[in-house]
């Protein structure tokens, strides 16, 4: 059976996409021959490919564990993508099993792997979305039913903001997002960084994504990564750190320096508090 003849309606295997090359990348298996084609182009510029995707993932599970632990029992996660393992739900239930978990995603292969993936799983829900649209994802009904938008949610954006151009304000757009939800909620956000990259390795990331489903990625210096937490209260990435972006290896490391790995240093990220 081919993949069109395998592929949920809607489905293009045609074009990459990035939702599934990061599939791929974490050994998934909700992907196809263009995905794994596109994904190994860019490995054979960027060895540190698979590095930098769990070290991404794994920023995505202790911070949603440590915001559990601070007391956040909602959670609205942007551009969840298709993981393999240790989803987000699985992470803040694990401290808090009363945790409920809003995934949104426009990807038509993302909303035919959740109706699987959330089958039987409580406090979740999934609506197809697009981060560019905050009101439309805040307000939608299913969002609403499952989040109580007056007391405090944790918004991630794991690996999203760097799909949206410059020109598309992507820094307004959460700040969009950050104005509508209660105080004491938190941004979690991580994007890939074009600091201390081989420019050919960063040449190709741009090239291979232009041609996926996303259009382009934008790979960001610091500075522009940091100009998303504008306002907020960023919280220290570990015992003893300065309140400031680190990479995303380090973000609740109990060893710091030992998690600093050059895959790591592919993307910065920073958890912070919207002030009460």
């Amino acid at each position: 059976m081919s993949d069109i003849e395998q592929a949920p309606p809607g489905v293009d295997t045609t074009v990459p996409s990035p939702a599934r090359m990061y599939d791929y990348i974490l050994g998934g298996t909700e992907n196809y021959e263009v995905d794994r084609t596109a994904a190994e182009a860019v490995r054979a510029n960027m060895p540190d490919l698979e590095d930098a995707a769990w070290a991404n993932r794994g920023f995505l599970q202790r911070s949603v564990r440590w915001l559990a632990q601070q007391g956040i029992r909602q959670f609205v996660d942007v551009g969840a993508g298709l993981p393999t393992r240790n989803n987000t739900h699985d992470a803040a239930q694990a401290v808090a099993p009363d945790a409920r978990i809003l995934y949104a995603d426009n990807d038509a292969m993302v909303a035919a792997h959740a109706q699987t993936l959330l089958e039987g799983s409580s406090g979740t829900a999934f609506i197809t979305a697009d981060f560019r649209e905050p009101e439309a994802l805040l307000g939608n009904e299913d969002a609403l039913a499952l989040i109580d938008f007056t007391r405090p949610v944790a918004l991630l954006l794991v690996a999203v903001t760097h799909f949206v151009p410059d020109e598309d304000d992507p820094w307004g757009v959460v700040r969009r997002y950050m104005d509508r939800l209660a105080p004491g909620s938190y941004l979690a956000l991580s994007s890939i960084t074009s600091e201390r990259q081989p420019d050919k390795a960063v040449d190709t990331v741009e090239e291979v994504y232009s041609h996926s489903s996303s259009g382009a990625v934008r790979v960001r210096t610091r500075v522009d990564i940091e100009r998303f937490f504008a306002g907020l209260e960023i919280v220290p990435p570990y015992e003893g750190g300065a309140a400031e972006l680190t990479y995303v290896g380090q973000w609740g490391a109990v060893d710091p320096d030992e998690a600093d790995s050059d895959g790591s240093r592919w993307g910065y990220c920073g958890v912070a508090r919207k002030k009460a």
